[in-house]
């Protein structure tokens, strides 16, 4: 059991150490901001933009992932960030890598976990 709590508390720390770098980068567009939402108890992390855009109110999440059964699911992204390819970079194997935004028949042609 320890070694899946050391496993999940790893995850956590890249998932949101990759987030936070992420948040840096500020909509070159409107009087946006850019939130980290971090649920740590129920494993779900977010990058949400809010704010003003030509009197149109914004509130958009850019990027979500979770962590569920020792994966990294990613189920939003709506960046240009190839999120799984910097997660594979910051060592997370290709096996714990979910694309939750993909129906389980297209997972199974990619190189990542199905689920």
């Amino acid at each position: 059991m320890e070694d899946m709590t050391d496993k999940l508390m790893h995850y956590q720390q890249i998932v949101q150490q990759l987030l936070v770098e992420y948040a840096q980068i500020k909509p070159a567009y409107g009087e946006i901001e850019v939130e980290t939402i971090f649920d740590t108890e129920r494993h779900h992390y977010q990058i949400v933009h809010l704010g003003w855009h030509h009197n149109r109110w914004i509130h958009h999440c850019t990027i979500h992932l979770a962590i569920r059964n020792e994966k990294i699911w990613i189920f939003c992204n709506s960046t240009e960030h190839d999120i799984a390819a910097d997660l594979v970079d910051l060592g997370v194997p290709k096996y714990d890598i979910v694309m939750g935004f993909h129906p389980p028949f297209m997972r199974e042609l990619s190189d990542y976990a199905v689920g």
